[in-house]
């Protein structure tokens, strides 16, 4: 999936697509993200045994987002789930889909829970910039993950709230029809590019870019929002508890600040010892060349890297200062 300009628009700059996106409204289609749901008597209580999360405390009209671990407590996936009167509904981004579906299927054996696809089946437009809710006539709640259900030009949707916009939820083959009608409300169409540039200023990893089988949520700086020390047992809960009241992370998400264009993957150096590679890598209208990398601790903001292949990067905190 991609943008979808209505036609007769024309195309606007990266300048300009930036430009709607921290400073008014655009969208973007998001519909290739995994999508799943779940129902049943226990579908909740099924779900907090896996996940790291607080799932059975979430009522309906909130969600959370959640880490499935594996039994060392290194991440498979970063899900949103949400919670509605009649299921539990999660997505997450398309790399990580095939782990949540196998583990979903592999411990659900003795829960009333049924799973059910919806990756096909459901789109997925995100709003993105300060005037999210100016092509709407509801909004959800203001807390990220609120979500509510109401109607676009007709078409039955479920908005929710991000930490960058609102997202809309909808029938796979209304997704077209939606898209068009929030760029006529002043939603200017974006690419993914685009939305790249804001997510790694706002310092947030992405699944299968940043964070992978190798990285606890702890490192990817994602556990205050992903992880409850609380709660019951779960897959990976042993590891993940006993570094974060008896240990220090190995390694940290940091931002990075390039002297000149640097590639994914390049190896990041500190004395002459490797300490990271490259992740996300963006120009950003506003900041330049940046990117974020998971990074050993020694390496700390304000540090000068060796990129591999030429040039320097320095080290930053989280978010991007704006």
């Amino acid at each position: 999936m991609g943008v979808l300009y209505p036609r007769n628009v024309a195309v606007a700059s990266l300048q300009e697509r930036y430009r709607a996106a921290t400073e008014a409204v655009a969208v973007l289609d998001r519909s290739q993200r995994g999508k799943l749901a779940l129902s049943g008597s226990q579908a909740a209580e099924f779900l907090d045994s896996l996940l790291s999360n607080d799932i059975a405390a979430v009522e309906p009209g909130h969600g959370v987002t959640a880490a499935l671990l594996t039994h060392k407590g290194r991440m498979l996936a970063e899900v949103r789930v949400l919670r509605t009167d009649a299921e539990l509904e999660l997505d997450c981004e398309r790399a990580a889909l095939q782990a949540l579906f196998d583990a979903l299927s592999g411990y659900r054996i003795g829960y009333d829970a049924e799973l059910h696809k919806r990756t096909l089946q459901r789109g997925l437009l995100s709003l993105i910039g300060p005037g999210s809710e100016r092509p709407l006539e509801s909004a959800p709640g203001a807390v990220e993950h609120d979500h509510v259900e109401t109607q676009i030009d007709g078409h039955g949707v479920r908005l929710i709230r991000t930490d960058v916009g609102i997202d809309v939820a909808c029938s796979s083959e209304d997704t077209e029809a939606l898209a068009a009608a929030l760029a006529t409300a002043g939603a200017e169409p974006i690419d993914e590019q685009t939305a790249e540039i804001v997510r790694i200023e706002s310092g947030r990893p992405r699944y299968g870019v940043e964070i992978d089988e190798t990285t606890m949520p702890q490192e990817a700086g994602i556990h205050e929002r992903s992880v409850s020390y609380t709660k019951g047992c779960y897959i990976g809960q042993e590891t993940v508890a006993r570094l974060y009241w008896k240990g220090k992370p190995n390694r940290h998400l940091r931002g990075l600040r390039f002297e000149q264009p640097a590639e994914p993957g390049a190896p990041l150096a500190l004395a002459g010892r490797e300490v990271g590679v490259v992740g996300s890598v963006a120009h950003s209208p506003r900041l330049g060349m940046i990117g974020l990398a998971l990074l050993r601790r020694e390496a700390e903001p304000g540090a000068t890297l060796e990129v591999a292949g030429g040039g320097s990067a320095t080290v930053t905190d989280l978010p991007f200062e704006r």
